[in-house]
């Protein structure tokens, strides 16, 4: 989608400190961090929020879960623990309309969130 920051981001035409990659999946640091390791995973592919997955996304999700566990052992907090976050929705918090997790470490994080 040409309006969509994260698929241009995904595409390349906008820049992002980009971590990681899979073919169907990238993952980039978020420009306002809210932990010391806080990255953001998203299908290249524009898909909107959870409830627009199908069936044929699984490849999709098992990089974006293959991006996450990788990230966690390259950033070093595999061991002592991080936070995924999806926020979907107006209500939830979702301000990009492309599914996105939030993968956030590096600090104790607190429950309830917020």
């Amino acid at each position: 989608m040409d309006d969509c920051l994260f698929c241009r981001i995904a595409s390349g035409e906008v820049g992002a400190d980009i971590i990681e990659e899979r073919p169907t999946a990238i993952a980039f640091r978020d420009i306002n961090p809210q932990a010391p390791v806080h990255v953001l995973i998203i299908p290249k592919e524009h898909i909107p929020q959870i409830k627009d997955l199908k069936p044929e996304h699984c490849e999709v999700l098992a990089d974006i879960f293959s991006l996450m566990r990788d990230i966690g052992i390259s950033e070093g907090i595999d061991m002592r623990g991080y936070r995924i976050v999806c926020n979907i929705g107006e209500e939830a918090g979702q301000e990009v309309e492309h599914l996105h997790f939030h993968m956030m470490g590096g600090r104790f994080m607190k429950w309830p969130p917020g």
